[in-house]
This record gives C-alpha cells, structure tokens and sequence, in this order.
C-alpha cells in the first residue's frame, strides 16, 4: 500500500519522513496528523485513555483504497525538532508546501485535527494548491486563538519552572478518570511548549470572520458533541469550547459554503472525536463526494 517513502530536508535544516500510499495519480489527501504507530506499555497507556496507538496507521489506510495519501506526522517531528521562536503560520504552510514539491504533489486535499486543523486554514488562505480543506477539532470562524494562547503561555511558564527548579514528576494514574487536570505537572521540554504558545502569539492579529467566505474550495469542519474543554486556574481558567463556536455558527458557516458536522455521543470529547474510528465515517465519505463526484 505504501509505495514511497522519503527522508526530506525541510527549509530549517531538520529531516523529517513523509510517504505516499494508495492509489497512484488519484485524488491526493495530506494527512500532516499520521502519527507514528506506538507499541508496547506506552500503547497499553494510550488505549487506557481512548487513543489508538496506531492511529496515523489506521488513517492512512482507512483513505488509501480511493485515494493517494500524503501523510507525515508533523506533530512529532516538532516535539524531535522544536522551533521556539519560529513556529509561525508561515513556518507551517512552508513546510507542508515543500514537503509536497519534494513528493511531487501539486494540487492536494487537507486534513489537520486541533492546532494542525487552524494550520490547514492558514494553508488555504495563502497559496493555491488546496482542493478541500478539513477542520477537525478547531472551528474555523471565531477560533479560541485568545484562550489557546493564555493555555500555551501557562503549559510554558510550568514546563520552564519544572526544569529550573528540577521537580519530580508527577506519576500519571491508571484511571484517566482520577487524573487531576488542576494540578498536573508540565513534564514536557520548554522549547516543545513554547513553539505553540509562539503560534498563539503569531495569530493574534488574525481575524478568522475576514475570510470566512474567501475559500472557494469544499470545506468541512467537525467536532465532538462533547468538545469543550475547561482548564483549571493553572492554566488560566479559560474555556476552550470547540463545539460551541461550531454550533453557535453552524448556519452562517453554511452559508459560506462550509460543511458542518457534530459527532454525537456523551464521550465524544477532543480526544475521541480524532481517533479514525470516529473520524473515518466523517471525512472520507464527505471525500469521495466533493472530489469523486459520488453520491453518499
């Protein structure tokens, strides 16, 4: 299924692996969220908390039998390959371009889930080359830019105190139930976090309703009935409500030529509504329609 796979040296100088698979010379997805397939205790952990550890895997293959896939975990290799002070909209969209001339690929359809779905729209708004654009995870007018900022700023500020100040880390809990969102411990590296609180500052300027009816391409943005997060005073005590901005704005997205869907389900929050189980009956038949021509 896969028939190229190729090592690419990106505009910074870092390398990153991307591939194509499916059917040669048809319609091309690019799927910047394929992650890489997790094994062993670290996929036990994930299944505990409802993540397919073997997700970009099961995306890819679940489009691959109508389409060419494009697919690179993009996600990863900024967590191998941080940008602190670089990981702009221009940064992205120039990545995920050159990637594409160096596979070959002109014209494609994307497909991000969360902070990649809000990089997808800043690809479609600054070059030529997208056929369709898939949000997932993010809405695509009146995006929580302002709060995903206070959240990034805070995830930074306690991974920098958490490496400073060496402080043990704090052991995660079988139960993802028990686990205390309040009080977690930012373990990550400060130079992984602070690209995405550089993001949030980029955006800032950024009024997502100035183009809300500019993109002449099909359009489909989707979220879990349960996508709202609410984060604790450690991370400033702001609401991220995905769903409620898509629901609030359903009809005025429609008229703009944009497809909504809102995934039922009491569990149907952020992190299940990207698993391809989930996301698979959503996307791909709403695909083969807009790009095929075939009726669902």
């Amino acid at each position: 299924m896969i028939w190229l796979k190729k090592t690419i040296t990106l505009p910074d100088n870092s390398v990153i692996e991307a591939g194509l698979a499916g059917l040669f010379n048809s319609k091309t997805i690019m799927l910047p969220v394929a992650k890489k397939p997790v094994y062993g205790q670290e996929a036990e952990s994930l299944k505990q908390w409802g993540v397919d550890p073997e997700s970009g895997k099961h995306l890819v293959e679940g489009l691959a039998d109508r389409f060419q896939v494009l697919f690179f975990d993009y996600e990863g290799h900024l967590f191998q390959n941080p940008v602190p002070d670089d990981l702009t909209p221009e940064h992205i969209v120039n990545d995920f371009l050159h990637i594409a001339d160096q596979m070959n690929i002109r014209q494609f359809s994307y497909y991000g889930y969360s902070w990649l779905a809000l990089a997808g729209l800043q690809l479609a708004i600054r070059s030529d080359r997208l056929e369709s654009l898939i949000m997932g995870g993010y809405p695509p007018y009146e995006g929580p830019y302002r709060e995903m900022l206070v959240v990034t700023e805070k995830t930074y500020q306690q991974a920098l105190h958490q490496k400073q100040n060496a402080l043990p880390q704090q052991a995660a809990p079988e139960n993802p139930a028990d686990f205390d969102w309040d009080n977690v411990t930012v373990t990550i590296d400060p130079f992984v976090t602070k690209q995405f609180m550089t993001l949030y500052q980029s955006l800032m300027d950024f009024d997502d309703r100035s183009v809300l009816d500019k993109l002449a391409i099909p359009k489909l943005a989707f979220a879990g009935e349960r996508d709202t997060i609410v984060y604790g005073e450690s991370f400033g005590s702001v609401t991220v409500d995905i769903v409620g901005r898509l629901k609030k704005n359903q009809s005025l997205l429609g008229q703009a030529g944009w497809d909504v869907e809102i995934m039922p389900g009491s569990g149907m929050d952020h992190t299940k509504a990207m698993q391809p189980d989930v996301v698979l009956p959503v996307i791909k038949p709403w695909l083969v329609e807009k790009l095929l021509g075939e009726r669902r």
